[in-house]
């Protein structure tokens, strides 16, 4: 069970454009990648500060755009050394859910890897490899 640090926060947004201007212009951040999620579907931006590794926003566009203000935040997500370990070491704990449609590692097109289970609250728990 090899955790470093929380990986990125991941917020659903309506207008991908208009959030990484707020978050470049207003906050500082700089996009460190942008591209389609392999399900054809959800465009995503990872963006943080001075090209450092360290936490990041992923905005998430495509995803829902029903949820209310308080719930825009959709996962947080843990950095891992071996995804397939950490993958099959949490397959085989008891009251711990995989969350369908996330329920196996999925490789981005930049190479990172990642899969989903609920926590307590059902809120969406990351397990992500670079």
């Amino acid at each position: 069970m090899a955790r470093k640090r929380i990986d990125h926060v991941g917020i659903i947004v309506k207008d991908l454009e208009a959030s990484i201007r707020f978050y470049t212009e207003v906050v500082g951040l700089e996009v460190k990648s942008r591209f389609t999620h392999p399900n054809g579907v959800l465009e995503l931006a990872f963006l943080g500060f001075g090209g450092s590794d360290e936490t990041e926003i992923e905005l998430i566009q495509g995803y829902n755009d029903n949820l209310p203000n308080e719930g825009k935040v959709h996962h947080v997500a843990f950095t891992v050394d071996d995804i397939e370990a950490e993958y099959e070491r949490i397959r085989k704990l008891d009251g711990v859910s995989l969350v369908p449609g996330f329920d196996s590692i999925t490789t981005l097109p930049n190479g990172h890897r990642y899969f989903f289970i609920y926590g307590p609250e059902n809120e969406w728990i990351e397990f992500f490899q670079r």
